[in-house]
């Protein structure tokens, strides 16, 4: 019998879209948990790690994270500031804010 693997699904770009709007902790979370699984893969070239499938994948199987859009998760994480210790707050129209991020 072959191993099944549940929670490591492929992304799915029906996935990628929700029908309501996540509230605004749940989309700062999304975003500062989308960098640091980022950070955590450690790529040569960040922005290029955008553009894979890595943070699709993650996104996928993160399940408060699908309640937030990937797209709009992407593009907060692709105006980080580089250098320094910064977090996403604030919403979808909110922005980095340096220091650390008040809960993990």
């Amino acid at each position: 019998m072959a191993e099944q693997r549940p929670f490591l699904t492929e992304a799915s770009p029906r996935g990628e879209q929700t029908a309501a709007a996540a509230p605004d902790a749940l989309f700062d979370l999304a975003v500062n948990r989308a960098w640091a699984a980022l950070r955590g893969l450690r790529p040569a070239d960040p922005a290029a790690a955008l553009t894979t499938g890595f943070l699709a994948g993650w996104h996928a199987r993160t399940r408060f994270a699908r309640r937030v859009p990937l797209n709009a998760v992407r593009a907060a994480v692709s105006r980080r500031p580089s250098g320094g210790e910064w977090h996403w707050a604030g919403g979808p129209q909110g922005g980095w804010v340096e220091g650390k991020a008040p809960f993990p």
